[in-house]
């Protein structure tokens, strides 16, 4: 008896969930659900844009490296054996 009590108060506790949901979205305005998207949308758009520099940034700053490494850093990351030329 008391498992059955459990199961009707879940449901119950689960429709009301769900009828509160529903009615968050039913109580916004259109226009308003529209400008939520929409801001949605620009925020997102924003952040991608921002990551999308930040890359370019990172390989700018990776060239600008590469660029000013000596002779003896770019010879040290070769991946050649030298001693075989040596012979």
């Amino acid at each position: 008896m008391a498992k059955k009590k459990q199961k009707q108060s879940a449901q119950k506790q689960s429709a009301q969930k769900q009828n509160d949901q529903l009615s968050i979205k039913d109580q916004l305005n259109d226009s308003l659900l529209k400008q939520l998207q929409a801001k949605k949308q620009a925020l997102s758009l924003k952040e991608e844009e921002q990551k999308e520099t930040e890359r370019k940034e990172a390989a700018r700053i990776r060239k600008e490296k590469e660029k000013n490494k000596s002779f003896e850093e770019l010879l040290n990351e070769s991946d050649m054996n030298w001693s075989e030329f040596k012979k």
